[in-house]
Formats: structure tokens, C-alpha cells, sequence
């Protein structure tokens, strides 16, 4: 997984150019950060395929919408890092991507569409808040066969139903294999 940590003038020239200068070395918060999302991703996983084999794809609704905020919550608990998920197109009006995070899901879309895996795209940078520096830090979700079950074109009318009835201003739909679902987005003040 290759993380770039570059400042705010550098990330808008890339955004505007595609062109990446320089890479600068591993950063031990990258690698933390890393571990929580695979963490995240892992035990999310495993409770969707849980949830799917014993009810379809209609009872996994539950598990995104109650177990995956409260899993990033432990996570957030036990690590002393923001820990969320994001998309241009959510799911959870709460999940609303912020100023930057919209910025680096563009550049992601950007990324796929100019043929790079989507897998292990990542971006980090440290950024100025008025509390001080932020290390930020998100990881693309790519769309897997599993996703287009519920984030696909040709939803049940049972599941589109259900997902209506649970998230009633939903976008999350159309996406299609490969796609930038969303991404983990954490952060951790220095």
C-alpha cells in the first residue's frame, strides 16, 4: 500500500496535474493507521458474511447500519483515533464526506479511472486545524462482488424495500465492480 504524505499546495497540484513528484518514506502514523482500518475491514467483513448467510443480503442491512458505526466507535475508544467511513455517495446521511475528505474521494475516482487497482489506494497528510497539525489518513473501499449485492444496479425489490425504509435519503446505488465505493478515513491530532 503506498501512502503519500504531502502538503496541501502539493495535493492541489496533483488533483489539478495527476502528477505525483515525490514520495516521501513510511510514516509511523500511516502505519498505525493502517492497522485500524485493516482491523475495521476485517471485522465488518466478517459480520456482513455472517449476516448474509444466515438471511441475504437484507439482514446485512442491519449490520451496516448498527454494527459498523459502533465498530469504528471501539475502534476510536481504544486507539485514540477518529475512526470513520465516507463516500460521495452515502448510504447514512451521516457519513457525509467532509472538505478533504471529498477532495481525496475525487482524486481516488480520479486514480480508478485512469486505471489504477483501487485496492491498495490509500493518501495521507498531515493538515492544519485550529486545535494544530492532524495527521488524516483514508484508505479506498473498493466495490467487490459482495457489495453489488446491496450497492448495485439490480437491487431485489425486497432489499431496495429495505434499504429505502432504513435509510430513506440513500445514494448508494449503481456502483459497479472495482468501483471507489467510499473509504475509511481516520485521523489522529499530533
Amino acid at each position: 500500500m503506498k501512502v503519500m504524505m504531502i502538503g496541501s499546495a502539493a495535493l492541489t497540484t496533483i488533483l489539478a496535474t495527476g502528477v505525483v513528484s515525490a514520495e516521501a518514506p513510511a510514516n509511523p502514523h500511516a502505519e498505525e493507521a493502517k492497522v485500524i482500518v485493516q482491523e475495521f475491514a476485517t471485522t465488518l467483513q466478517g459480520e456482513l458474511q455472517g449476516a448474509m448467510q444466515a438471511g441475504g443480503p437484507t439482514n446485512a442491512i442491519a449490520v451496516c447500519q448498527e454494527r459498523a458505526p459502533a465498530i469504528a466507535a471501539e475502534l476510536s475508544e481504544r486507539t485514540g483515533w477518529q475512526v470513520a467511513r465516507t463516500s460521495l455517495k452515502p448510504r447514512n446521511p451521516n457519513h457525509v464526506p467532509d472538505a478533504w475528505e471529498e477532495q481525496v474521494l475525487v482524486e481516488f475516482d480520479a486514480r480508478r479511472a485512469a486505471g489504477e487497482d483501487v485496492q491498495p489506494m490509500a493518501f495521507a497528510e498531515v493538515v492544519e486545524t485550529p486545535d494544530g497539525e492532524t495527521f488524516r489518513f483514508m484508505k479506498a473501499i473498493p466495490t467487490a462482488e459482495v457489495c453489488i449485492l446491496c450497492h448495485g444496479s439490480d437491487l431485489t425489490p425486497e432489499l431496495v424495500e429495505a434499504i429505502d425504509e432504513r435509510y430513506p435519503e440513500d445514494m448508494a446505488r449503481g456502483y459497479s465492480l472495482g468501483d471507489v465505493r467510499g473509504a475509511f478515513s481516520l485521523s489522529k491530532p499530533l
